[in-house]
């Protein structure tokens, strides 16, 4: 029932005006009679009071179980997304012949069912793991090639195949007069973009370039990615997107080039200048280095919240421990689900594992993990 204690916020940043409304005038109606489920929700966040409640009070209590400030912020949140999806219904893109493009296929259906056209490209080489050099594209494909393969268990020429589709089709940008890159911001999706930055900065198309950057949406407590959120909230989205300008495209060369440097020194100065240009990239750079090992227990620090994981809720499977990672403890989410378990590699490796891996019969994330008396003790330092 509505007048139960809980954090309404959403997991796709679509909220119903006339339901919450419905919700508040619920919760008051629940709170005059005195339920002490509704009158704990009230004191959550109205201090006592001799005075009668009254329905604003109850809009402001579901407001902030929403995530907003007050009920007014609420409503004009929602009252700009149903703005944005009349403007992109009334206007579509058709202005001009648009290239989305992504480090995956996530946004692909619900640009369609908002109402978006144009074509879609997927460039998904996932920098945040594995080598990265200053290459010319063919041999930098081979090198990721090499190593998705070894990852992915696909064979290298299939690896290679799949990456020759995107990284080429950065070269066919001619027939396009916009591009938009649609980007959050971590890790895995910071540094695709600071590659793509230095490519269109090497090689500058005519079309207009735009960016969707974000960090966080309203109402939407744990903010993971653009593919959590309801196809409305692109069109929302939409709206605050930027152009992409000399500033942005010369901090995408800088940071592919700390990337490929030999050592971290470059990418640690240009984390400590909070890249203004783009700010959340700084911050994704931040998390990136983080994976280094730690000087007191030489792991990074995925390795040592994956411990920390099995530590606290072992035995556990690999799947459910990917999920306390994504929902609790990793402090930026960007890893799938693959690179989670190819991350674990050295911790259940012999001679001295730090995990112990069972039902090694099943699928990967049905296989059991528990701590070892060493991982214990590297945990502790």
């Amino acid at each position: 029932m509505s007048t139960l204690p809980r954090r309404d916020a959403t997991s796709h940043g679509r909220f119903n005006l006339e339901q919450q409304r419905k919700r508040a005038k619920e919760l008051l109606k629940a709170a005059r009679a005195d339920e002490p489920a509704a009158l704990a929700r009230m004191l959550q966040h109205i201090p006592p009071r001799e005075t009668p409640l009254k329905l604003a009070d109850a809009q402001f209590v579901i407001a902030r179980e929403c995530g907003f400030p007050s009920w007014a912020k609420l409503k004009s949140h929602i009252e700009s997304i149903d703005a944005s999806r009349r403007r992109l219904n009334e206007r579509g893109v058709r202005d001009m012949a648009t290239l989305h493009i992504r480090c995956g296929s996530d946004i692909e259906h619900s640009l369609r069912t908002a109402g978006f056209e144009g074509d879609f490209l997927e460039f998904s080489d996932p920098f945040c793991i594995g080598p990265l050099q200053d290459l010319p594209p063919e041999e930098l494909m081979r090198l990721r090639a090499g190593f998705l393969a070894e990852v992915s268990g696909m064979a290298e020429r299939d690896a290679l195949a799949r990456l020759r589709k995107s990284y080429e089709a950065l070269d066919q940008l001619e027939r396009y007069e916009r591009l938009v890159l649609w980007f959050e911001h971590d890790s895995y999706d910071q540094l695709i973009l600071a590659y793509l930055l230095y490519r269109l900065h090497a090689s500058p198309p005519q079309a207009r370039i735009e960016l969707v950057a974000v960090e966080s949406v309203p109402g939407v407590e744990r903010f993971i990615g653009i593919g959590q959120l309801a196809p409305d909230l692109l069109a929302w989205l939409w709206q605050q997107r930027r152009p992409v300008e000399a500033p942005l495209l010369e901090l995408g060369v800088r940071v592919w080039q700390a990337l490929t440097a030999d050592g971290p020194e470059p990418l640690r100065a240009l984390v400590a200048t909070g890249t203004p240009a783009l700010p959340m990239m700084g911050r994704a750079l931040a998390r990136h280095m983080q994976e280094s090992p730690a000087s007191d227990t030489g792991l990074g620090l995925t390795e040592r919240l994956s411990l920390e994981i099995v530590r606290d809720h072992g035995p556990l499977t690999v799947g459910k421990a990917f999920s306390y990672l994504m929902r609790e403890y990793e402090p930026l989410p960007y890893l799938g689900d693959l690179m989670f378990w190819w991350l674990l590699q050295p911790l259940i490796a012999e001679p001295e594992p730090l995990l112990a891996i069972s039902d090694i019969h099943r699928e990967w994330p049905h296989r059991q993990l528990a701590l070892t008396e060493r991982g214990r003790d590297v945990l502790e330092g």
